[in-house]
């Protein structure tokens, strides 16, 4: 199903928060104030970290690690939560794009379209990361008969792993997305799935459904033929004519949201009904001045980064569709490529996450997030010293920009390939 909206407002005209929870076309609206920073939110900024890799393309958080890659073609390895650096290791292969994490197992995709496979040991003082394999292998000159290869045509953007069945899902600008079996380096399958680049894949672990994201606006929802390695495209949701950059999935047992961040600076989210399935949109989120280009959402909030170099705290309100911005992080001096979050505090009363954020000022930044509960607000004295020392910084219309983006979007470059 899909639907059409009227023409979008120009990026730079929506300069605050907005929440929608009806499915009704986005007209245009008339600019807000900036929102108030909320009071039960506290942040700060506990590392500001700059290597000279250039941009960094991704990041990924796993087992008390954290991996960054860059167009340096360096793997760095970060310690939890003070980030200290633990090492790096360098492909051969060019630049690392996208940056996959699961248990000891770390995926990365480089410049030769090809995916690599490490185990990653981090047991000791002595990181070690060994590649297993790479995906497609490379084949020998004496194989007969040579078959042809299932390697991307183009630079692969975006991966996602099913952990039940050890699919690896590669997503690329050549619009097509390759299913990787792992336990045997197979492509189990490899079907066109847009019309221009795809930006994003995302795997619901609940029941296997896979999202998918693109330059022409749309997103998809693929699911695997029963007994079989294809797949089956079950829904396109288009709201709007805008390239979508960005997905997120928030999955509970209770309720089911996808995220979609878009070059016109909005969110739009859609809804899962219990009974049939179907994703219902639900609204969108206004509040970024230019495309949004990163999300992530973890429990109830959602993070998101922008081209405006800033990031969006939002949080959704149990049991409805209502999202609330509760605060914006800007810090960066370039528009925020990546973002990667985990869970560091459950209590309670307060909810800790770390949040990594990196952009095209070629810093890598790290943040210490504490949420109180929605009911009930406790005083500043019941958090932590260095956090109630902070302020939270309004929203600032005017962003600086690194001289390099700038000089490339001048140009007519598109700066973030």
């Amino acid at each position: 199903m899909s639907s059409t909206a009227p023409q979008d407002p120009p990026p730079t005209a929506p300069t605050s928060t907005r929440r929608a929870s009806t499915a009704q076309p986005r007209l245009p609206l008339d600019p807000l104030p900036p929102p108030h920073p909320s009071p039960s939110l506290l942040y700060h900024c506990i590392a500001s970290l700059h290597r000279q890799d250039g941009t960094i393309f991704s990041i990924a958080a796993a087992k008390g690690l954290v991996f960054t890659g860059s167009e340096s073609s360096r793997i760095r390895a970060w310690r939890q939560p003070d980030c200290t650096e633990r090492g790096y290791f360098k492909a051969t292969c060019g630049e690392v794009r996208t940056i996959l994490a699961h248990g000891n197992t770390l995926f990365t995709s480089h410049k030769d379209c090809k995916v690599r496979v490490w185990n990653i040991t981090a047991a000791t003082e002595n990181f070690q990361a060994k590649k297993i394999t790479t995906l497609p292998k490379n084949r020998s000159i004496f194989m007969f008969p040579r078959t042809t290869s299932p390697k991307h045509r183009d630079c692969i953007s975006c991966m996602a792993y099913n952990h039940a069945e050890g699919l690896l899902y590669t997503g690329s600008w050549d619009r097509t997305i390759r299913v990787w079996r792992v336990s045997d380096n197979r492509c189990v399958d490899s079907f066109t799935a847009h019309e221009d680049n795809i930006n994003a894949v995302v795997v619901n672990q609940d029941d296997g459904c896979v999202f998918t994201c693109s330059s022409d606006g749309s997103v998809k929802i693929w699911r695997r033929v029963y007994g079989q390695s294809s797949h089956t495209l079950t829904m396109t949701l288009k709201f709007q004519p805008s390239p979508v950059n960005a997905l997120a999935l928030s999955s509970s047992t209770n309720s089911c949201f996808l995220y979609s961040g878009s070059s016109d600076g909005f969110i739009n989210f859609w809804e899962k009904e219990k009974m049939s399935g179907r994703f219902n949109h639900g609204g969108f989120l206004q509040g970024h001045r230019f495309a949004v280009l990163c999300l992530v959402a973890i429990e109830k909030l959602v993070f998101s980064g922008s081209e405006d170099t800033t990031i969006r705290v939002w949080r959704r309100e149990e049991g409805s569709c209502f999202h609330e911005c509760l605060a914006v992080l800007d810090a960066h001096r370039g528009p925020v490529k990546c973002l990667a979050a985990s869970l560091e505090i459950e209590k309670v009363v307060v909810m800790g996450f770390l949040v990594y954020s990196a952009g095209l000022d070629q810093t890598f930044k790290v943040w210490r997030i504490k949420i109180l509960p929605e009911e009930k607000e406790c005083p500043p004295a019941a958090m932590d010293p260095i956090d109630t020392t902070v302020m939270i910084t309004e929203y600032e219309t005017s962003p600086v920009l690194s001289p390099s983006w700038v000089e490339k979007k001048l140009q007519g470059d598109n700066p973030f390939n």
